[in-house]
């Protein structure tokens, strides 16, 4: 339903850590379903970089100015992804992303309390870093 906004076009930067060094890059997110969910039930995305998975431990949420890992999202009961909200999803990786054309794929799963199954949302899009 949302998926072109997983990845929210225009959004993907290389982010610096607290040395000042390029520690990864990040994305702004739209939860792709139509109505808002509690963090709890946001499943650990697959992410892929030019075709290279990246690790789940590499991944971080922020929500509201707070950053978790998606392990700790289990624990957010409080919490919800509201509908016409970004999230900003990121990804750990030395260096970011290099200057030139990338592809990145997400599959943002989310458990919703009424469906037998996760569901699942895939968007790809290719980003041109200068």
């Amino acid at each position: 339903m949302f998926d072109e906004m997983i990845i929210h076009e225009g959004t993907v930067r290389n982010v610096t850590g607290p040395d000042g060094e390029v520690a990864g890059f990040s994305f702004e997110s739209h939860i792709p379903y139509y109505r808002g969910l509690g963090l709890s039930m946001i499943e650990t995305p697959e992410v892929t970089v030019d075709g290279e998975a990246v690790p789940e431990e590499d991944l971080r949420f922020t929500y509201n100015g707070v950053t978790r890992t998606f392990d700790e999202l289990a624990d957010v009961s409080d919490v919800r992804w509201e509908l016409r909200t970004f999230a900003t999803i990121t990804v750990l990786r030395p260096g970011g992303l290099t200057p030139g054309e990338h592809e990145i794929h997400v599959n943002l799963r989310l458990r919703v309390s009424y469906l037998p199954f996760i569901s699942e949302n895939r968007f790809t899009r290719k980003v041109t870093v200068a």
